[in-house]
């Protein structure tokens, strides 16, 4: 069976295990799929069964589009030759949903049905690299997000949105206050940023991160978090009551990311400074994080709220990183909120 290779007992060693368990939400709604079938058919009915089987399957419907049906998927061509995967639904105001490192579109889709069920039009899409999005031949930084992200609001006519970002998907959205801020002032409404940080996630010294890119990079991390043991790789990433279909998702995805693109862009978020671009931001923002984020803890949110004008904090008790999955209603509440201003 394999695992992890062994990391020193240390505070340095601790952050790269959560950032490896970070790296393992990844893919798409094909991969969605498969974990629902790979679940199902794990799922065989005994005697005192049922209960348990239902609510397997009642989480994974959780997870899902539910009675809206797999939205048709429109790819937006970027310069350097990437193809990324768009999806727009529903009718409203609209919102755009960028997501985590090493994650895809699917991560969002509980908070997505819940807004378009509720009269809001839908913008996500999977970075490149990620999901059902091509990797293209720029260079992995966070800068090329921001052209990304511009690309799909231009390609879907975008106007008058409220942009909101988890984890690197809010760094996304940073980004483009720091590198395309005309763009952010002439289509966004508001920012909402969940469980993100503006400044470096390094891990220590520079061994330690180039020790982290290519563990991250390894198909040993892809094989551990597909093993029979797999959910304690991701256990880290949740709160207190983590979900087992939440983290079979959270690790079965993640072996559809390429190692290379996680690799690349752990590199560039572990040099990544947009604190003076997001001092700029002149659209009302609220920055969520969960008491229990590891990855991305509180002191991140408070450094965000102190730098982003007038920016207004959510803390959410007992949850972890994977805020979209572990309390959509909450997030789906406060991004509802800044689209009424």
């Amino acid at each position: 069976m394999p695992t992890l290779p062994s990391l020193p007992q240390s505070r340095t060693g601790r952050r790269l295990l959560v950032l490896g368990s970070l790296a393992a939400v990844a893919g798409g709604a094909a991969a969605y799929r498969r974990v629902r079938s790979a679940s199902e058919s794990r799922a065989t009915p005994s005697a005192g069964s049922d209960s348990t089987v239902a609510a397997q399957a009642a989480e994974l419907e959780a997870l899902g589009w539910g009675a809206l049906g797999q939205p048709p998927t429109i790819t937006v061509p970027t310069p350097d030759g990437a193809t990324l995967a768009v999806w727009d639904l529903g009718q409203g105001p609209t919102v755009v949903l960028p997501h985590c490192w090493g994650c895809s579109h699917a991560v969002w889709v509980p908070v997505a049905r819940r807004l378009v069920e509720s009269g809001h039009r839908v913008v996500l899409y999977d970075q490149r690299g990620h999901g059902a999005s091509t990797r293209g031949t720029a260079p992995l930084s966070i800068e090329i997000l921001a052209n990304d992200l511009t690309a799909v609001l231009q390609a879907r006519d975008v106007h008058d949105a409220v942009l909101a970002g988890h984890s690197m998907g809010g760094m996304t959205i940073m980004s483009l206050a720091t590198f395309r801020p005309e763009v952010l002032a002439e289509r966004g409404k508001a920012v909402v940023l969940v469980a993100t940080a503006a400044a470096a996630l390094s891990v220590g010294s520079a061994y330690a991160e180039r020790f982290a890119a290519a563990l991250i990079g390894s198909s040993v991390v892809s094989h551990a978090l597909r093993s029979a043991n797999g959910r304690r790789f991701v256990r880290g990433v949740f709160g207190i009551e983590p979900v087992g279909a939440q983290m079979d998702l959270t690790r079965q995805l993640f072996g559809d990311t390429d190692p290379s693109v996680r690799a690349g862009f752990l590199t560039a978020m572990a040099t990544m400074d947009l604190l003076e671009g997001i001092a700029t931001i002149d659209l009302p923002t609220t920055v969520i994080v969960g008491s229990r984020d590891r990855l991305t803890a509180p002191s991140r949110a408070d450094q965000m709220v102190s730098t982003i004008p007038g920016a207004r904090l959510v803390t959410l008790q007992g949850r972890g990183h994977m805020l979209p999955l572990e309390d959509p209603d909450a997030v789906t509440d406060e991004i509802i909120r800044a689209v009424k201003g």
